[in-house]
């Protein structure tokens, strides 16, 4: 599978050929507790076409991920463990806020309704919510929404979602087709390569120049 919308070919032109371009763009890939989560590897693969990508796990989101796949994207994979880690002493870096300095945008897929909620009320109990609490919201910010239909269709969950507009998130809404527990309906992760374009066209309004 390869990124093949006419703007999102052009994104890659841009970002190959442009010389006022520093360096490659940089998208943090946030990945909650959703049976989406398997195609994150496909997505994963999509973005480092383009992009030099580092990939945020939840504890939940690592019960649909097997570590082999992701041991062969050959990407930085960061979880809750590594947030204390690396931090031993007042001066150490905190991963939450370099991870923030690094990206050129945030893109989490997919976003869970457990997630989503703690998001938008601020919470900050794992490396992704403190991360996404941290966030400079003049960079790109785009969630893909993943979860079955009657969780989708909840109040919560639009509340929620207006909460991260404000904020000037870019949703990008689920699709309906027959979901993991066997319902057909809304709420469907949407496609990898319809993220990808998303997140690419996105951040490449927000690169470096010279």
């Amino acid at each position: 599978m390869h990124l093949h919308s006419a703007a999102a070919t052009e994104e890659i032109a841009t970002f190959s050929g442009r010389q006022e371009c520093t360096r490659r763009p940089r998208i943090l890939l946030g990945v909650s507790g959703s049976v989406a989560a398997i195609k994150v590897p496909i997505l994963a693969k999509l973005l480092a076409e383009v992009a030099d990508v580092q990939i945020i796990t939840t504890d939940a989101s690592r019960k649909m991920l097997r570590e082999e796949d992701l041991c062969a994207l050959n990407l930085p994979v960061k979880g809750n463990e590594d947030e204390w880690h690396a931090w031993k002493e007042v001066g150490d870096p905190v991963l939450h806020i370099e991870l923030r300095r690094w990206a050129d945008c945030l893109l989490i897929a997919p976003l869970s309704a457990n997630t989503l909620a703690k998001v938008a009320q601020g919470f900050c109990d794992n490396l992704l919510t403190c991360v996404v609490r941290a966030w400079d919201f003049g960079k790109p910010l785009l969630v893909a929404p993943a979860m079955n239909t009657f969780m989708w269709d909840s109040p919560f969950t639009s509340r929620h979602l207006g909460t991260l507009n404000e904020l000037g998130a870019t949703v990008i809404p689920p699709v309906s087709k027959k979901l993991a527990c066997g319902d057909v309906g809304n709420g469907a992760m949407a496609s990898p390569d319809v993220i990808a374009e998303a997140a690419i066209l996105a951040v490449s309004k927000c690169l470096p120049k010279q």
